[in-house]
């Protein structure tokens, strides 16, 4: 999509082909989240580096000043952290709104985070 629908008429005006896929993608979110709508995305961190995600955030806050409204499923702790943000957390527990600081995927990325070796340990061998 992103290769395919650079130039063309009521998308975006830069050739996505000659950029990164991340790069690619970050171009089309700009160009296309341009107006109060509804919006839906599916997991759109797959191609995104930290810095890009953090862009992608400040989109989607751009776009709720508008009276938009974005669904994103996620697994990422960066897009979850979007201002203003209701978050539903979905898991073996069924579906519950929480607080982004109470994610079972939060405390899974500060866990990792601050000792990798502990997951690590667990996949690889000594």
């Amino acid at each position: 999509m992103t290769e395919n629908l650079g130039g063309v008429p009521g998308f975006w005006d830069e050739n996505t082909a000659e950029m990164s896929h991340g790069e690619g993608f970050l171009t089309m979110f700009r160009d296309m989240f341009n107006a109060a709508g509804f919006y839906v995305m599916d997991e759109p961190e797959a191609a995104l580096s930290f810095t890009s995600c953090l862009r992608l955030v400040g989109l989607m806050h751009q776009l709720s000043t508008t009276g938009a409204q974005v669904i994103c499923a996620t697994h990422s702790p960066i897009l979850a952290a979007t201002p203003g943000a209701d978050i539903i957390e979905v898991g073996d527990h069924g579906t519950r709104r929480v607080k982004w600081d109470e994610l079972e995927l939060v405390d899974h990325w500060r866990r990792y985070l601050a000792n990798p070796d502990k997951y690590l340990r667990h996949l690889i061998d000594p």
